[in-house]
């Protein structure tokens, strides 16, 4: 069982192959930990392969050590239903069996209630054109998978893009969440440079642009959305006259496509709820990861850290301490 300080909680939720499940919980503020492993069993101590072979009752979970005070058990449950198709009996995707069901563990009546009601309001929504089959089940015992599965999407990040591109998972998600864009009304708010480049996949001018000489601590949120995307603790002057950085402020907030124009083969870099084109991925980088995120100023919003409160994005003070 995971350690667990006064101010923290857990939440335990099953959403079909756990690797897929860590990644949109992870690195988020008040996000304290996330495991995977097996619950809601009949054995004690189950291995992968006696869960996946469906003769355990065990489900594939993750279970969530968090804040409550910076990131509410509310906000966990948005998260976790655009993560699963809550219609399916048998498994989530390709990945069919008892094993791969979706379901929500709670830990406290709280819980329950604020399950139950989530549950009532995506039922509601008429996102789903099927009953949600998702159950809320009393939590039991939560044990640790091995350790080759822990923060599987870090340790194999090219086997897990293509997993769950390749299980269907991410095609689902993007048909059954991303908001439709008023191409209108983002014409009228951009210049036509932030239009061309979000919408178009232009490229801005190297040296020419606002931020690829650019200091100051604080936080690059997307032009469409504002969703936070890269830190000035991240960023570094790669001499390619764009700015760059070693990494996203969460993985998750970024998606890549393979990029076949002008003649070559490269990795672009889109955000996930704007679906904003931002740049190229390259693998020159000086950091441990090898990589280079070279992304348009145009696409960029720049939010100083004395702002960041005030505009909503307080949560991610803490990549300043």
């Amino acid at each position: 069982m995971n350690h667990q300080s006064n101010s923290s909680e857990l939440a335990t939720f099953a959403g079909g192959c756990f690797w897929c499940m860590v990644s949109p919980f992870d690195e988020l503020p008040g996000i304290l930990k996330v495991t995977s492993g097996y619950t809601g069993g009949r054995t004690q101590n189950p291995t992968y392969e006696e869960v996946c072979s469906d003769t355990t009752g065990h489900y594939e979970a993750v279970q969530i050590t968090y804040d409550p005070e910076v990131f509410p058990y509310e906000k966990l449950l948005e998260l976790f239903w655009q993560q699963i198709d809550p219609t399916d009996e048998g498994g989530q995707f390709h990945d069919r069996g008892t094993s791969y069901r979706t379901a929500i563990f709670y830990h406290t009546e709280s819980q329950r209630e604020q399950a139950e009601e989530s549950k009532q309001a995506i039922a509601a929504s008429g996102r789903f054109d099927k009953p949600i089959a998702t159950p809320i089940i009393p939590a039991s015992t939560f044990y640790e998978a091995e350790e080759y599965h822990q923060d599987y999407y870090k340790k194999n990040p090219g086997h897990y893009k293509r997993y769950r591109k390749g299980s269907g998972r991410e095609d689902f998600i993007e048909q059954h969440w991303s908001e439709p864009v008023d191409k209108a009304a983002l014409k009228q708010r951009l210049t036509p440079l932030q239009y061309e480049v979000t919408q178009n996949n232009a490229t801005e001018p190297a040296f020419h642009n606002e931020f690829w000489d650019h200091h100051g601590d604080g936080i690059y949120v997307d032009i469409v959305s504002g969703e936070p995307l890269f830190s000035s603790t991240d960023k570094y002057d790669s001499g390619c006259g764009w700015p760059s950085f070693t990494h996203p402020i969460r993985e998750y907030n970024i998606k890549e496509k393979t990029d076949l124009s002008h003649m070559m083969i490269r990795t672009e870099v889109r955000s996930k709820k704007g679906d904003s084109h931002l740049g190229h991925v390259f693998n020159d980088g000086p950091a441990a990861n090898g990589l280079r995120y070279c992304i348009n100023s145009a696409a960029l919003r720049f939010v100083p850290k004395e702002e960041m409160e005030q505009e909503g994005y307080g949560e991610y003070l803490q990549l300043f301490e």
